[in-house]
């Protein structure tokens, strides 16, 4: 079977260095808030090209805390995107404001401007953009938007590790971008892990204070914070993957090439490639099909895997009831999400997997 994750197939100097992380941690003694992480922390605002980097205990709450600094709260709304993991959503519920929704571009997935445009309202705090399945959109036109509206622009990176806009990273071009290192992201952890970048150095520091139970100095709690920390053997872990990550990037980078140029088969619909391959690292190839279910079990016969980010649309989940959405509906979201499907892309991929991906794909009938 060609799965949707290669973890098992990961070079073996990866893993080594990984273990020598982690007893490098055990030897320390120290496995909260110590130098791993901050060594960490300086190397992926380097990366990220940003000013600071907050580590966090996973994506969601870097969200979370991402709003919450910038008080985000109850009474304000805050647009967003359906078709994305709920915890996009959960988080700006946990922050006390609420979630709208604008639908999205069906030729990428991902948000529609003019649908955002009919969503905002007087108590319109911020969009948050997601960065579906890796690409960053055209920014100029967002940044136009929110500051002639002043409202904050908004980056979830949680699939976006190392993509590019115009030369600067994902992450920084908005108040902050967040990040979720679960073990699947393209920059995964062994467990939960997260982190915000931020070029705001108030930000920053509001961060790190209600990341731990909101306080800076022991026992001395000024906000009502979250006890959500990146550990320090998730940080080692980090630390060595993100050695790899330009690496793999480009390998399914160079994977995804290959998709767009050979897969050619009337019920596969492609979403439209990014305007410049930097834009996307593809933590997900996504195809649409009309028959997706007859298509996933064809898949299954021929042993390659695939998944569906995501089959219910957070408008149409029970959390989420009456929540407001564009006057116009969502039928775009709607349609993606009945029809989307995630094809393997990991980098441990051989070019033998991918034709075999490739042939499977065009054989469906």
């Amino acid at each position: 079977m060609i799965e949707m994750n290669g973890f098992t197939a990961e070079p073996e100097e990866l893993r080594q260095a990984e273990l020598a992380g982690v007893e490098r941690v055990f030897s320390s003694g120290r496995f909260i808030l110590g130098k791993e992480l901050e060594r960490f922390e300086h190397a992926w605002a380097d990366f990220c090209q940003t000013e600071f980097c907050v580590g966090v205990g996973n994506g969601m709450e870097a969200l979370e805390l991402g709003l919450r600094a910038l008080d985000i709260g109850p009474g304000d709304e805050v647009i967003t995107t359906p078709m994305t993991a709920i915890a996009t959503v959960l988080a700006i519920i946990h922050a006390g404001a609420t979630p709208v929704f604008a639908d999205i571009d069906l030729a990428n997935a991902l948000l529609d401007i003019s649908s955002v445009k009919r969503c905002v309202s007087s108590r319109t705090k911020a969009i948050l953009l997601v960065h579906l399945y890796g690409q960053v959109c055209d920014m100029t036109s967002w940044i136009e938007f929110c500051r002639d509206a002043k409202i904050h622009l908004l980056e979830d990176c949680a699939q976006a590790h190392g993509a590019v806009f115009d030369r600067r990273g994902s992450g920084s071009v908005g108040a902050w971008g967040a990040f979720s290192f679960y073990p699947t992201k393209n920059l995964g952890a062994k467990g939960d892990a997260g982190a915000v970048v931020t070029n705001s150095k108030e930000v920053a520091t509001r961060m790190k204070r209600l990341r731990n139970c909101g306080t800076t100095d022991r026992y001395t709690h000024t906000d009502a914070g979250l006890n959500s920390r990146l550990d320090e053997v998730q940080a080692a872990v980090l630390s060595v993957r993100l050695g790899w990550l330009k690496r793999f990037n480009a390998r399914r980078q160079e994977i995804a090439r290959r998709y767009l140029a050979e897969i050619k088969n009337p019920r596969i619909q492609l979403l439209a490639p990014p305007h410049h391959s930097e834009n996307h690292v593809y933590h997900l190839f996504v195809i649409r099909c009309a028959q997706r279910d007859a298509l996933l079990d064809f898949l299954t016969s021929k042993d390659v895997a695939a998944l569906i980010h995501y089959p219910i649309p957070a408008h149409r989940q029970a959390c989420c009831n009456g929540n407001r959405h564009d006057p116009s509906g969502l039928p775009n979201a709607d349609l993606h999400a009945q029809q989307c499907v995630s094809i393997p892309c990991h980098p441990q991929l051989t070019d033998k997997n991918v034709a075999q991906v490739i042939d499977t794909i065009n054989a469906f009938k």
